[in-house]
C-alpha cells in the first residue's frame, strides 16, 4: 500500500485509548503527517503514550468507567484540541455503537466501521443469523436470545457438552462450558452475572462445544468504495480462558485450499456487514477440517503486530487513510504472504500462581532486539502497572523465513527480555514454546489448561 509523498490523512487525530496500543497508534500518526492528541487518566501521567504525543489531556480519574469511558468527556478533549479525527484503539469504547454515532454528531471521523456495523456485529446472536444468511456455517445452536428454559431445550436438542455465551459478549466473558445437563442451572446463572456486569445485558445464547477446535481469524481492510482484500490468517489456538496468549501468522497445517476457502468466507462476511476499516473474521475448525463463522472483531486486533510482519503492510496507519475516504491502492494480487511470525501477549500475571494478576511498579525493563524482532509496549522502567486496567504488559513479536526460524528466534528473545519487579508471564511463554506439541503445531484451544497450567503448577510446587 504505497502513500509516498501522500497528504496527511488528517490534520489531528485524537487516540482514546492507552498503554501499548495508544503509542501504535502514535507512531502510526507520525509515519502519516498527522499530529497525535492523547488522553489520560490521573493514573497515566507518566505515562509513555503521554510522553510520545504531540499533546495530551487529562480524561478523570483512574477507574476506566471514570476517564477511558468517559465519551462525553473524550469529545469534549477532541473538540478542545481541534482533532478531527478519532481513534479507540481496542478495549474501551472501540465497539461502542452510540459512542461512534457520537463522535460523528460532533464532526470528529471515528476510524472504524459504521456505527450500525459495530451495532450488528456486536450483537453475537444477530451476527449468527447475519451470517447464515449469507450463506456463512455457524456452530450448531441458537440464533435467538434465550430464556433459561430455552437455553435447556437447545442444549438437549444439539447435545452436551455446549457452550453458554453472552450476546453482547466478547473476549470469554460470559462464557461458560457445560459439559451435562446437571451442570446446566448454575453455568446460566454465571453467565448471566458475568455478562450483565461485563457488558451491562445479561442475554444469552447456546451452541454446539466443538471437540478440541482450533481458533483461526482472517485479517481483512476494506475502503469506503466496498473494495476488500484479507491479509490472510493467524492462528489463536493458544489461549486460556478464551483470553488469547499466543498468536502466529500464518496458521500452520492449512492446505491452501482451506487457507484460501477461510479467507473467501471472510471476505464473504465483511461484505455481508458492509464492512469497512481495518476488521477480523474469527472461526472455529474442527479436527475434520471444517470450519465455523465464530464473530467479527469491528475494530483493530491485539495481535496484527504478527500480520504486519508477513505482509508488510501496516495495518493500523491503512485504517486511518480508510476512515479519511482513501481508496485501498491496493489488489489482493498484490497482497504478499512471507515467513512466519509468532506473537507472545506478556502479561502482568504469574503463571505459577494460576495466572494471579500482579500489578506493581517495574524496576528493570529491558526489551530484547535483533533482526526479525519487534516490541509493542506501553512502559518503561519505573513505570507501575495498574489494578484498573488490563495487565498487558508488552506483545512481542518475531518473524523468520520459516516456522521453525520464528519459534527459535521468539525463544532467544523471551530470554534476553527483561522485566523486574512484578512476576510476568514470560516463564509461561517460554514452556509454551519449547512444548513439543507446540513444536509439532500439533495444538488447539484446551492446549494450555490440560497440558500448560498442569505442568506449570507441578513446576511451581516442586519448586
Amino acid at each position: 500500500m504505497s502513500h509516498a509523498g501522500a497528504a496527511p490523512p488528517f490534520r489531528k487525530l485524537l487516540i482514546a485509548s492507552r498503554g501499548e496500543i495508544a503509542v501504535r497508534i502514535i507512531r502510526a500518526c507520525r509515519d502519516l503527517g498527522v499530529a497525535s492528541v492523547a488522553i489520560f487518566s490521573e493514573a497515566d501521567r507518566a505515562a509513555l503514550h503521554v510522553a510520545l504525543a504531540d499533546e495530551a489531556h487529562p480524561c478523570g480519574p483512574p477507574p476506566a468507567r471514570a476517564s477511558y469511558l468517559d465519551g462525553s468527556r473524550i469529545l469534549q478533549i477532541a473538540k478542545e484540541a481541534g482533532a478531527d479525527a478519532l481513534h479507540p484503539g481496542y478495549g474501551f469504547l472501540s465497539e461502542n455503537p452510540d459512542f461512534a454515532r457520537s463522535c460523528a454528531e460532533a464532526g470528529v471521523v471515528f476510524v472504524g466501521p459504521a456505527p450500525e456495523t459495530i451495532e450488528a456485529m456486536g450483537d453475537k446472536v444477530a451476527a449468527r443469523r447475519a451470517m447464515q444468511a449469507a450463506g456463512l456455517p455457524i456452530v450448531p445452536g441458537s440464533t435467538e436470545r434465550q430464556s433459561d428454559e430455552d437455553a435447556a431445550a437447545t442444549a438437549r436438542e444439539i447435545g452436551f457438552p455446549v457452550m453458554i455465551k453472552a450476546a453482547a459478549g466478547g473476549g470469554g466473558r460470559g462464557m461458560r462450558l457445560v459439559q451435562q445437563e446437571a451442570e446446566l442451572e448454575r453455568a446460566l446463572k454465571r453467565a448471566r452475572s458475568e455478562a450483565r456486569s461485563g457488558f451491562g445485558d445479561d442475554a444469552i445464547y447456546v451452541e454446539k462445544a466443538l471437540e478440541q477446535p482450533r481458533h483461526i481469524e482472517v485479517q481483512i481492510l476494506g475502503d469506503r468504495t466496498g473494495q476488500l482484500i484479507h491479509l490472510f490468517e493467524r492462528e489463536c489456538s493458544i489461549q486460556r480462558r478464551y483470553q488469547k496468549l499466543i498468536e502466529e501468522a500464518p496458521a500452520n497445517r492449512l492446505s491452501s485450499r482451506l487457507r484460501e476457502e477461510l479467507a473467501q468466507a471472510a471476505i464473504a462476511a465483511a461484505t455481508a456487514a458492509g464492512y469497512h476499516g481495518a476488521g477480523t473474521v474469527e472461526f472455529l475448525l474442527d479436527a475434520s477440517g471444517s470450519f465455523y463463522f465464530l464473530e467479527m472483531n469491528t475494530r483493530i486486533q491485539v495481535e496484527h503486530p504478527i500480520t504486519e510482519l508477513v505482509t508488510n503492510i501496516d495495518i493500523v496507519a491503512a485504517g486511518i487513510r480508510i476512515a479519511a475516504g482513501e481508496p485501498l491502492g491496493i489488489q489482493q494480487r498484490e497482497v504478499g504472504l512471507a515467513g512466519s511470525a509468532i506473537e507472545c501477549r506478556i502479561y502482568a500475571e504469574d503463571p505459577a500462581r494460576e495466572f494471579l494478576p500482579s500489578p506493581g511498579e517495574v524496576g528493570a525493563y529491558r526489551e530484547p532486539g535483533g533482526p526479525g524482532v519487534r516490541v509493542d509496549s506501553g512502559i518503561r522502567s519505573g513505570d507501575t502497572v495498574h489494578v484498573h486496567y488490563d495487565p498487558l504488559v508488552a506483545k512481542l513479536s518475531c518473524w523468520g523465513r520459516n516456522r521453525a526460524e520464528a519459534i527459535a528466534r521468539t525463544r532467544r528473545a523471551l530470554s534476553e527480555f527483561v522485566i523486574d519487579g512484578i512476576p510476568t508471564s514470560i516463564p509461561f511463554h517460554i514452556a509454551a514454546l519449547e512444548h513439543p506439541a507446540f513444536i509439532a503445531g500439533d495444538y488447539h484451544t484446551g492446549f494450555v489448561a490440560e497440558e500448560l497450567v498442569p505442568a506449570l503448577r507441578a513446576q511451581a510446587e516442586g519448586g
